[in-house]
């Protein structure tokens, strides 16, 4: 399982620095029309086993996600990688692109984390789902549910202990008074419940 609770602080720095993946998420509200739209997007390994379960493999992970979205030219205003899902809020014109664009990543890491761990065709992924931004307040309250994810599932107690997610472009680009505001604004409250049963678009199983 991820230890991070268990790191030395110099080990905790190191990994911090590694979310530093060459591109920083677009921020701005969410477009409302019918063509293109903030969606988010959440995914999730194959009977929520914690496969990506050490630094080094959430790191890699998340390069390799970030890296197919940048390259796509798909916004991503938000993101979040734990040991056995991620969320992404994505500005997306064709969600059937954007789920054969993930079904590629999938694919690879999958082969690659199988290869690694000696489990030919063993099932990494399950399936990802995607909801349509509504409003304003839709989007930010989203952004604080995927920042808030590793708080919620007990990796970490505050949203700043972890890496992999774009909560340090925030913290760094808007201040901490920002963020504050922004929580008190958006508040969660029940939003997400039981998102954890994942039954939505199948976004390519990989192994």
């Amino acid at each position: 399982m991820y230890a991070y609770r268990k790191m030395s602080p110099e080990q905790r720095e190191y990994v911090v620095r590694l979310r530093k993946v060459r591109r920083y998420p677009w921020h701005g509200p969410p477009h409302l029309g019918r063509e293109t739209a903030y969606r988010i997007v959440t995914g999730a390994c194959y009977e929520h086993k914690c496969l990506l379960n050490t630094p080094a493999r959430l790191a890699w992970f998340q390069e390799e996600l970030l890296d197919g979205i940048h390259n796509a030219g798909i916004g991503c205003a938000a993101w979040s990688v734990l040991p056995n899902h991620y969320h992404l809020l994505v500005l997306l014109r064709d969600v059937n692109s954007f789920a054969r664009l993930l079904g590629q990543v999938h694919g690879r890491t999958s082969r690659r984390m199988n290869q690694e761990d000696g489990s030919p065709g063993r099932k990494v992924w399950y399936r990802c789902q995607d909801r349509f931004m509504r409003s304003e307040r839709h989007f930010c309250t989203t952004r604080n549910y995927i920042h808030h994810n590793p708080v919620k599932h007990g990796w970490v107690d505050k949203w700043q202990e972890w890496p992999f997610s774009s909560i340090h472009w925030y913290f760094e680009h808007k201040g901490r008074d920002w963020m504050l505001n922004m929580w008190r604004e958006y508040p969660l409250k029940d939003y997400g419940v039981k998102w954890d049963v994942f039954s939505g678009r199948d976004g390519g199983s990989g192994g």
